[in-house]
């Protein structure tokens, strides 16, 4: 056998086996290693402030980077503040008005079964009793399986339900011991971000160090770029909204709207985990303007989402929007909703790779220092 195609094949078999290394040791890494991820990805987003206060304010590193890490906390907290005195006015405003429209339900739901479950259970009840013995202790037999398999079933649901309790109680220990390494871990390497920067480059070869410039570069730009993309979406989400519930004279217009915004972030659920039950109950409550009024704005919402994101997406990330297209879908049906994210950031991660000639490098290790394809 031609010695050339043994030893591209074992070449191969050493990418294979180097990037499949490398996987596993991604994967164990970041799953003890998690909080200083966390403290590096808001040590190279927060890069810029610290700069800035360095520079600008002639502070010392370290203290820029306390000022830095300041400033931040007491936006989210500023942020949480205003989100928990908004909920704390809506329930009070919910509080006032949920009793009448609790009754204005409880009334359709008497009047459902006064006019349509009472007149159905005495029509089954007179054929019921037509049938003969043997027929009814079938039937009898066939609702008692009914009711035991639901009985079950809602046993296992609650039994979950308070089995799951105590893991989410003993979730907060864990977040805060988390959020004290990760703060800690921002501080340090934030602190010491050249000198470790220019540790790293030292320890990379020269070819490696170029081609990693790159990738670091176009990784940062589609950072940011996703950010922006995201905020811009759900701006858009928000303000479609607002003119709508304004349109419909909606109280709370803007605090709605708002929520709406915000809550437009979670995958899969989106906005309809407010409106979907806001326009159920407005049909019930007889209010058929207003739900079609909310209807006509959920579909507003939904459909400038779909048409909008790959146009957004590959505009700030820098990618062609069909590819990005492509990339939602791939990861949507490979991964799930997760994969609405991981399926971007992977054609973003490959495209960099491309353009820092990474897989061009990798091939002409394959082919060995002859450059030869193969006859």
């Amino acid at each position: 056998m031609n010695p050339t195609y043994i030893h591209r094949s074992i070449r191969f078999l050493i990418v294979i086996g180097i990037v499949a290394l490398s996987l596993v040791a991604i994967y164990l890494l970041s799953k003890y290693t998690y909080p200083f991820i966390i403290g590096l990805i808001i040590a190279f987003m927060m890069n810029p402030v610290v700069n800035f206060f360095e520079k600008k304010g002639r502070m010392p590193r370290a203290l820029a980077v306390f000022v830095s890490l300041i400033i931040i906390f007491a936006v989210f907290a500023g942020l949480i503040t205003l989100l928990v005195v908004e909920i704390v006015s809506g329930t009070d405003y919910l509080a006032k008005v949920v009793p009448k429209h609790l009754e204005t339900v409880i009334d359709y739901i008497e009047q459902f079964f006064a006019a349509q479950i009472i007149p159905l259970y005495n029509q089954l009840s007179n054929l019921l009793s037509s049938l003969d013995a043997g027929q009814q202790d079938t039937i009898m037999s066939n609702i008692e399986s009914v009711g035991k398999k639901i009985g079950t079933t809602v046993g296992t649901f609650l039994q979950n339900f308070f089995g799951k309790i105590p893991a989410v109680l003993s979730w907060f220990p864990n977040a805060a011991t988390v959020l004290v390494f990760s703060l800690l871990a921002t501080f340090f390497i934030s602190k010491d971000w050249y000198r470790l920067s220019q540790l790293g480059g030292r320890l990379l070869p020269a070819r490696a160090k170029t081609s990693g410039k790159t990738v670091f570069t176009d990784l940062k730009k589609a950072l940011f770029g996703f950010i922006k993309a995201q905020a811009t979406l759900i701006s858009i989400s928000t303000v479609i909204t607002l003119i709508g519930l304004l349109i419909l004279r909606v109280d709370y217009a803007i605090t709605i709207a708002i929520l709406i915004g915000l809550v437009d972030i979670l995958p899969y659920l989106g906005t309809g985990l407010v409106f979907v039950p806001w326009i159920i109950y407005e049909m019930i409550a007889g209010e058929m303007n207003l739900a079609i009024g909310l209807g006509v704005i959920y579909l507003l919402v939904i459909v400038q989402r779909q048409i909008m994101e790959p146009k957004i997406l590959s505009s700030n990330i820098g990618l062609d929007p069909l590819a990005t297209l492509i990339a939602l879908f791939v990861g949507f049906k490979l991964v799930g909703f997760l994969g609405l994210i991981i399926g971007p950031v992977s054609l973003v991660l490959l495209t960099t790779l491309h353009r820092a000639n990474v897989f061009h490098d990798i091939w002409d290790f394959i082919k060995g220092k002859d450059g030869k394809n193969p006859v």
